[in-house]
């Protein structure tokens, strides 16, 4: 079983960089919809509300998943092909890849515009005034946090509970982005599942920053530079995961993040995350670069997991169990006993 799931992460990670996102029918979209029927039933304008509502969201995929899971406890080929399945599904490098490199030709011939109506691929920013070193910084900063959200931690949770993990995780991260922002009308509702993503990327996060780090030098960057800027500026970000990702990525690609950003005319300013120049068109390929390699790097990590440390925790799991469970007295141990004799 474990063999099958490091076959399933390894074999839905390739369907993602070949293939990508499926045009039509996707999941995810399908779960977003009904994600979208049950908030209708269950709004009000309180985080209970809101913790009912992310429970309900959440548990229908873990549940699927665990059923999916038990059905498959003795057969390894069919455990593999779902594993593929649930990760190509809840990846998105591949696209997160591509945005980027659109981006970036849109801002090299000059049309502003273009860029502007491609910004809403990658966040949620408003882009009518923004330029082109805004725009490419919120597409690198974009990169840089999403290649956690939609790569690494998928990936972090299919290796460490499997298809539950990634549907699980897929599911969190959708209601963050669907009612996790601050609104007037998500701002209790939403908090419940805004704090259930950021805990489910704690770990994540964090790998990923260090991975970035470590692959720096793929894109001519500065792998010493990318830690110092890691260490020093990744807790300076409101967000307890955001900076941890943006901060390697401005190390590691020698520019300056953060800055004043504007959702829906609401204004928030971010503390300026490494050194150097704002980001420029060129910078938006090396991004890509990056997350590609982080992806990599986050694979290996993760096809490795299940088959060493996964296996060795349920060996010891079971081997705990098993001392700790009372024996059972059997019939030949009463006759070994003898008459009169109790355990």
């Amino acid at each position: 079983m474990a063999v099958a799931t490091t076959v399933g992460l390894a074999a839905g990670y390739a369907l993602d960089a070949l293939v990508g996102d499926p045009r039509r029918w996707h999941p995810v979209a399908g779960f977003g919809l009904a994600a979208d029927a049950l908030e209708r039933r269950t709004y009000r304008p309180d985080a209970t509300a809101g913790a009912v509502f992310t429970g309900l969201a959440v548990a229908g995929p873990v549940l699927l998943g665990t059923a999916a899971t038990v059905l498959t406890r003795n057969r390894p080929v069919a455990r593999a092909v779902l594993v593929t399945a649930g990760t190509w599904t809840v990846l998105g490098g591949r696209t997160l890849r591509r945005e980027s490199v659109v981006m970036g030709k849109a801002l090299r011939r000059g049309d502003l515009p273009a860029a502007r109506n491609r910004l809403g691929h990658l966040c949620g920013r408003d882009p009518a005034l923004l330029d082109e070193a805004e725009l490419a910084r919120a597409t690198v900063e974009s990169v840089a946090e999403n290649t956690s959200d939609a790569v690494v931690a998928p990936l972090f949770w299919g290796a460490v509970a499997g298809l539950p993990g990634l549907l699980g995780y897929r599911a969190a991260n959708t209601l963050d982005a669907m009612v996790g922002h601050r609104s007037p009308r998500y701002a209790r509702f939403g908090t419940p599942a805004a704090r259930l993503d950021d805990l489910l990327n704690l770990a994540p996060a964090r790998l990923t920053g260090l991975l970035t780090v470590v692959v720096a030098p793929v894109a001519h960057g500065d792998r010493g530079r990318a830690w110092r800027v890691w260490r020093r500026d990744r807790n300076d970000h409101p967000s307890p995961n955001a900076g941890q990702c943006e901060a390697a990525m401005a190390g590691a690609l020698g520019v300056r993040l953060g800055g004043r950003n504007v959702y829906s005319g609401r204004t928030e300013a971010r503390p300026f995350l490494g050194d150097g120049p704002r980001p420029e068109a060129r910078h938006l390929k090396r991004a890509a670069r990056i997350s590609g390699a982080v992806g990599l790097a986050a694979l290996g990590a993760a096809a490795l997991y299940p088959v060493t440390v996964g296996r060795a925790v349920t060996v010891l799991g079971r081997y705990a169990w098993n001392r700790s469970a009372p024996r059972r007295t059997t019939w030949s141990d009463s006759l070994r006993r003898g008459p009169g004799r109790r355990g």
